[in-house]
């Protein structure tokens, strides 16, 4: 039945042309944004996890900035250990070579020694990026940065890789106390503890042996030689040290010993000498006999107060090679202080190479990310493409569908002619 008020060939060829022209503009806005999923409108689901990935895309181009400061900051840290390494060695050469040098000869490697100290002093203090310095023991804390996010639901995670510190400085703490007095001049400390001596009077022409009786980490050593309420010259001198964990008694004996002779050598006092056996330091007084001669030693038994430790490279302030006890200590700590520096450098070495694994795996594992965030959302341009040629011609055929329906009503007028 013909009819002037509808027309449902047109519009049926109506719905048809907009169904083609939907899918046009569709195919239009994949070819020129190149996604098949742009808005939430067009797969909700889809989009809200693309949103997540890429968000998580993001982060970890953040985690990977932060492992690639802490990267060079660990490498700026290992290559100063192992410049620091190289000096030791040259220390070390000098030290040897010190063992049968004459004197003269000896206060030159003494200055020669003094001079690569400075240096691995100045290394110590450069060794920083972004204003981190992991070898200069002025923290304890590790070095943490983030080196993953770990999802799980909706929940997500930090991971962190922490570097511990490694101190490779020459100088000596002082936040200890010792006997309830808070010790001024102490070169090398640790952790708390007590520990036990012995006190006596060396009487002029006498040798006195001061043993120490137990040692344990940050156990406090105080020695006091005084003599100001007699007549000699050397007056009240106080020596302290606090045990290093690996300290053994002979080590105690030994430091306490040897700060003792350096103090007595650079004061030009010879009316005493020291000798170190074992874990007992010998004083002789080469006074004669008399009144007015004798030393009063007090070995205090101390309890040790706040933790705290001294330099890796602490010993090379007390180096003195212009004798011969000073060049053997020197020739024992400088393997000690060797092994520090070789220690230092291989464990950050190891941290820096795990910075970088991880580094590569969080780029790899971004990649893959942009890969699987392609594949939900990218369109497929060549479909898109010729999806696009087919509506066209649909299009075409469409408005001449409609054109041709849309005539329709006219052929009614032919009845009444």
């Amino acid at each position: 039945m013909s009819s002037i008020l509808t027309n449902q060939g047109a519009i049926v060829a109506l719905q048809t042309l907009k169904s083609i022209n939907s899918g046009l503009n569709k195919a239009q806005s994949e070819i020129s944004t190149g996604k098949a999923i742009g808005s939430a409108k067009d797969d909700a689901a889809i989009w809200a996890i693309s949103k997540t990935m890429e968000a998580d895309v993001s982060a970890f181009k953040a985690v990977s900035t932060s492992l690639n400061t802490a990267k060079a900051t660990v490498e700026t840290a290992r290559s100063a250990a192992e410049q620091i390494t190289e000096k030791l060695k040259g220390i070390k050469d000098k030290v040897v070579t010190a063992q049968s040098a004459s004197s003269s000869d000896r206060v030159k490697l003494q200055d020669d020694i003094e001079l690569m100290s400075k240096q691995i002093e100045s290394i110590v203090n450069a060794a920083q990026f972004n204003g981190v310095n992991l070898i200069d023991g002025t923290s304890t804390a590790t070095y943490d940065m983030v080196s993953s996010l770990d999802r799980v639901g909706s929940t997500v995670n930090v991971s962190k890789i922490q570097v511990d510190r490694q101190d490779l400085s020459m100088a000596g703490a002082v936040a200890a106390t010792f006997g309830g007095t808070a010790v001024t001049d102490t070169s090398i400390i640790n952790n708390g503890g007590t520990a036990a001596g012995t006190a006596d009077t060396v009487g002029g022409g006498s040798v006195q042996t001061i043993k120490i009786a137990s040692v344990g980490s940050g156990y406090s050593y105080r020695l006091t030689l005084d003599d100001s309420a007699n007549q000699n010259v050397l007056g009240s001198r106080t020596f302290d040290y606090v045990a290093k964990p690996s300290d053994s008694t002979s080590d105690i004996a030994n430091a306490l010993g040897q700060a003792l002779q350096n103090n007595l050598m650079a004061n030009g006092i010879t009316q005493y000498s020291v000798t170190r056996v074992g874990d007992e330091i010998r004083l002789t007084n080469n006074l004669a006999a008399g009144v007015g001669n004798d030393i009063d030693v007090t070995a205090v038994t101390a309890t040790g107060g706040t933790p705290a430790s001294g330099g890796g490279m602490a010993d090379l302030a007390g180096f003195d090679v212009t004798s011969d006890a000073g060049a053997a200590d020197a020739l024992t700590k400088v393997e000690g202080l060797l092994s520090t520096a070789i220690d230092a450098a291989a464990a950050l070495g190891s941290a820096q190479n795990r910075i970088e694994t991880q580094n590569d795996f969080v780029g790899t594992l971004t990649d893959l990310m942009k890969t699987g965030i392609g594949s939900l959302v990218d369109a497929d341009m060549e479909e898109a493409s010729a999806r696009l040629q087919a509506l066209q011609t649909q299009q075409q055929l469409g408005i001449q569908a409609l054109s041709i329906a849309n005539q329709a009503p006219s052929s009614i007028l032919a009845l009444f002619r």
